[in-house]
């Protein structure tokens, strides 16, 4: 079905994986359109309740694939390309109403971290590597970058990694809170897999609810945030997971959401 994807379903997670691992994953035209519609697939299927995104090969995308720039020369429209591919992306992760892993080995560069950053989640290996390398050809970050980066780790920090570029490995990105988790690589693909399950096996509703109001938090005062959570209550408290999970409590049993 795809060139430059793999898509698989289990146990209510898709896995979408980059597959052009002798580029290191790096985003042509192609890759994007096909992201694209892999997430589109995701979010549409009511079976699917969780979405992991991973790289093959030696890593989880290096960013941009440099051949388009030269392809498209001096004259090149970038923030054209931009709204053509990595912002229709960007977007519909994060108004996806399931939760999002992805799971980080190898070289996670330039808007390949920027993809990675508007997970809600991201578990790395030990041989992780990232890094903001914008920097390092005369460009800004993108793909979502200067929203997600200093909302995670700080306006400082942000600046710090936006204008030198450096790489940072699994334990100093964990140390900043740039990802949730660091496993050896050999544990990865089952951390990822174990982390992945939990979430879909979780009201999957509610999830959605805490993913819009968080994104809100950013934005809106107290007052908004909390008529925010009694609109998301009131759709919750009418939902079949709600009373699994009341029904539950009283019968001293572990809740089965069926994300419903």
């Amino acid at each position: 079905m795809f060139e430059t994807i793999l898509y698989e379903t289990q146990g209510g997670v898709a896995t979408v994986t980059f597959n052009r691992p002798k580029a290191f994953n790096a985003f042509n035209m192609k890759m994007h359109e096909e992201a694209i519609q892999a997430m589109d697939q995701a979010v549409s299927d009511r079976e699917v309740r969780c979405i992991v995104l991973k790289g093959s090969g030696k890593g989880f995308s290096s960013g941009a694939d440099l051949s388009v720039s030269r392809e498209f020369g001096a004259e090149a429209d970038y923030g054209k390309i931009l709204q053509e591919t990595y912002n229709p992306l960007l977007m519909r992760m994060v108004e996806a109403d399931k939760p999002i892993v992805a799971a980080l080995h190898g070289p996670a560069f330039g808007a390949g971290l920027s993809v990675a950053l508007a997970c809600d989640f991201r578990i790395a290996s030990d041989n992780a590597s990232l890094s903001m390398a914008f920097v390092n050809i005369g460009l800004v970050p993108d793909a979502g970058a200067t929203f997600f980066l200093p909302r995670i780790v700080g306006y400082s920090r942000a600046l710090e990694l936006a204008m030198t570029g450096r790489k940072l490995d699994a334990e100093e990105a964990y140390t900043m809170g740039l990802v949730n988790r660091v496993v050896p690589a050999e544990e990865l693909d089952a951390a990822v897999e174990e982390y992945a399950r939990r979430l879909a096996q979780a009201p999957t509703g509610a999830l959605a609810g805490m993913k819009r109001n968080f994104l809100k938090s950013f934005e809106n005062d107290l007052p908004t945030l909390l008529e925010a959570e009694a609109r998301e209550q009131t759709v919750c408290g009418r939902s079949g997971d709600h009373r699994e999970g009341v029904a539950a409590f009283f019968e001293k049993r572990l809740p089965t959401f069926k994300g419903r």
